[in-house]
């Protein structure tokens, strides 16, 4: 006995939307949360429309406070610094695959309070130092300054926490 297969092409093809429409779904989409310009340039084009109605649409949200990129900027470093404990390297490499601009950037990092930065790399590296279990301290320091770079804390900053330790 045999079964049909589902044809999945035919089900991820998604219905072309007109402007109009574009616009009510988009605004919805940017209100449910801050959103930068790239993020929704790439959502409009899987509603099916082409470069100038999107462009349209993308200066249409600006003018009326859907989107805005500093704003994004802000909240996009203060929660992956709150929520996630990224540290600032990790948040500026993401946020430049955004194509967020420069004063942008400069402004979202604002956000990050240089002493809570501190504590937050005491915290993330106090946390990491309990949870590896090896024998051999070089190798101990080895992995958790490995991990604390991944997190995209800066390298002086980690060697400094190292040190104190």
């Amino acid at each position: 006995m045999s079964f049909q297969r589902k044809d999945y092409a035919e089900s991820k093809a998604q219905k072309k939307l007109t402007p109009s429409q574009a616009k009510v779904k988009i605004g919805a989409f940017c209100a449910y949360q801050e959103r930068c310009q790239q993020e929704v340039r790439d959502k409009l084009y899987t509603y099916g429309l082409h470069s100038d109605d999107v462009e349209e649409l993308i200066s249409f949200l600006i003018t009326e406070g859907f989107l805005n990129e500093e704003r994004f900027a802000q909240a996009f470093v203060g929660g992956k610094f709150r929520i996630k404990k990224w540290g600032r390297n990790k948040i500026l490499r993401e946020l430049k695959l955004r194509n967020i601009s420069p004063n942008c950037i400069k402004a979202g990092m604002k956000e990050i309070d240089p002493e809570d930065y501190w504590i937050t790399l005491k915290v993330v590296f106090e946390k990491k130092w309990e949870s590896v279990k090896d024998k051999d301290d070089f190798i101990k320091r080895q992995k958790v300054m490995k991990y604390l770079l991944a997190r995209g804390f800066e390298m002086d900053l980690v060697q400094d926490v190292l040190r104190e330790s």
